[in-house]
């Protein structure tokens, strides 16, 4: 069971990096509580600059430092990053291809109560739209630690959402694998193709945990890596599965749905069936609650699956 959330292990990595690279720099727009930031902020004054509530000249500033050899990290709730300053991102960020990493914190629905003005149901397909914008969903706190590294070593944008509260873990601490731009195959079936990214990846290799006592075999892909999209992960499990569903934290329009979905019809044809949040504003709630009144929990998923399936089983 996790103790921490994946923002705080993106904290924690870039602290221990900041230790010695000194281009590194965080900014938070008035966020640095909620990003847990602020040990960063504490030990490394002269790398963390607060903008306040001013998205727009978070991204700005971050791109002009980036441009001056910094390598930036903002942080910002990921409702407000990827919508109010959505012209920076493309601009200032994807079109000049600066050094700037956008860390977008409470992603999907975990504001919950707050309802659909803090919700990010449409980040995936706005960043995603966006040349040059690499878009990651890490699944839990050991696999965001592996990613923020990587992403260390490269010069290229790249927004990363993540959740706000510790999620269950999906991978063993002594037992990560992880490859840059490449999907996860967390499980190997015939039956049916279930893909999955971010906190969806869990209740999907749980889900396959449930059909496999019902003799229903699931493959699970981990497509933490939405922008690149792992296509050649995708078709291969496809090609041996009789259907897929991906599952996401996301509006249905534009998100992990729609990119699978291209690729299958193009390269491989099957049907295809995708588990999201609906074309409305979400009901309020935690994100359990959410999660649960709309399937995309575990029993949710094997549900679904077996609607897909059930008539060739």
């Amino acid at each position: 069971m996790a103790k921490i959330a994946n923002k705080q292990v993106i904290c924690e990595v870039l602290m221990e990096a900041a230790k010695t690279d000194k281009d590194i720099v965080a900014l938070c727009s008035d966020s640095r509580g909620s990003a847990s930031f602020a040990p960063f902020a504490d030990e490394f004054p002269d790398q963390f600059l607060e903008t306040g509530i001013a998205e727009q000249n978070l991204v700005s500033i971050s791109a002009g430092l980036a441009r001056c050899g910094k390598k930036a990290y903002s942080v910002s709730p990921a409702c407000f990053l990827s919508t109010r300053s959505y012209e920076q991102c493309k601009v200032d960020v994807a079109y000049s291809n600066t050094n700037v990493k956008l860390i977008g914190i409470s992603g999907g629905v975990s504001y919950g109560a707050l309802g659909m003005t803090h919700h990010s149901a449409q980040d995936i397909a706005a960043m995603s739209a966006v040349p040059n914008m690499r878009v990651y969903l890490p699944s839990d706190r050991f696999q965001t630690g592996l990613l923020i590294k990587a992403l260390l070593e490269d010069e290229k944008p790249a927004y990363i959402r993540v959740g706000r509260n510790a999620v269950d873990d999906v991978y063993e601490e002594e037992n990560v694998p992880f490859e840059m731009d490449k999907a996860t195959v967390i499980a190997e079936g015939s039956d049916v193709a279930i893909v999955a990214c971010g906190e969806m990846v869990k209740p999907a290799a749980d889900a396959a945990a449930l059909l496999k006592e019902e003799g229903i075999s699931a493959t699970v892909l981990d497509m933490y890596c939405v922008k690149p999209l792992d296509k050649a992960a995708v078709v291969k499990a496809a090609e041996n599965a009789k259907a897929v569903v991906t599952v996401e934290e996301h509006a249905p329009f534009g998100g992990l749905g729609s990119m699978v979905s291209q690729v299958i019809s193009s390269e491989c044809p099957k049907k295809v069936v995708n588990l999201s949040l609906p074309d409305a504003p979400v009901i309020t709630g935690t994100s359990k609650e959410v999660f649960d009144y709309y399937g995309l929990n575990a029993q949710g998923i094997a549900d679904t699956v077996k609607s897909c399936i059930g008539s060739g089983k």
